[in-house]
């Protein structure tokens, strides 16, 4: 049964790879009928696209000419524009499906298990620390707040790896997700994926641009041994005690 929050309420969600971020935020946002963006897809979303141009992750200048980097704009809320000093202009849009929130580049929303391919793995991290791509992103991202305003939600859950730290550090409730990093290997083994986590949250956790690091003030949910309606409970607790 859907319950209502006090008032509109934003959760920031942030953790390692397989932390459970995606599954308990989907959670969250059904319990409480909010709108539930996930920041990972964003980059694997860039990712994909640069992957699919040609270009590589220390290919700094192809990659800040492809996004059209250079002062960006939005439009309306949720939407923006890449900047103008290079020779292309990316448009970003949000495609909302059921309460999940999705990045459009260019009218295009790429299929789930495109952004989850292990060549995808493999260079999400290290386009993710260039500071362009962090740059493309980060006024979308925070525009999605009002997003999930116009759209009627009850809030929004964000989860990423510096949502609380960088893109909404006013979030009325912000979370740190952790588990070993065995659990967390096993876990994306039985979803079917082949991801290195412990190396991806290496690289996440020492870039010089919005690094993994669990925010000052967040409340720090092990969950190596707590069901994801354990953990669903204990976030859905801290919401209802928001005033």
């Amino acid at each position: 049964m859907q319950e209502t929050p006090k008032r509109f309420v934003t959760v920031a969600v942030d953790g390692g790879a397989a932390a459970g971020k995606s599954s308990t935020s989907r959670a969250v946002a059904e319990r409480f009928g909010l709108m539930h963006v996930d920041t990972g897809a964003h980059y694997r979303t860039v990712a994909l696209a640069l992957t699919r141009a040609g270009i590589s992750p220390g290919d700094t200048g192809a990659i800040t000419a492809f996004l059209g980097i250079g002062g960006s704009t939005g439009d309306s809320a949720g939407d923006a524009v890449g900047g103008t000093t290079g020779d292309a202009t990316a448009r970003l849009t949000t495609v909302v499906e059921g309460r999940t929130a999705r990045l459009a580049i260019d009218g295009v929303a790429p299929a789930d298990a495109a952004l989850r391919a292990p060549e995808i793995n493999a260079v999400v991290s290290p386009f993710a620390a260039v500071p362009a791509v962090r740059q493309f992103l980060f006024a979308y991202q925070r525009g999605q707040v009002a997003v999930a305003r116009e759209r009627g939600f009850n809030g929004l859950v964000m989860e990423g790896r510096d949502i609380g730290s960088v893109i909404l550090p006013d979030a009325d409730l912000r979370v740190f997700l952790e588990a070993d990093p065995e659990a967390r290997a096993a876990r994306r083994v039985a979803e079917g994926g082949v991801d290195a986590v412990a190396e991806r949250d290496k690289r996440d956790s020492s870039r010089k641009t919005a690094p993994l690091v669990c925010p000052a003030g967040a409340v720090r949910i092990d969950n190596t041994h707590l069901s994801l309606a354990e953990v669903v409970e204990e976030i859905a607790r801290l919401i209802t005690a928001l005033r």
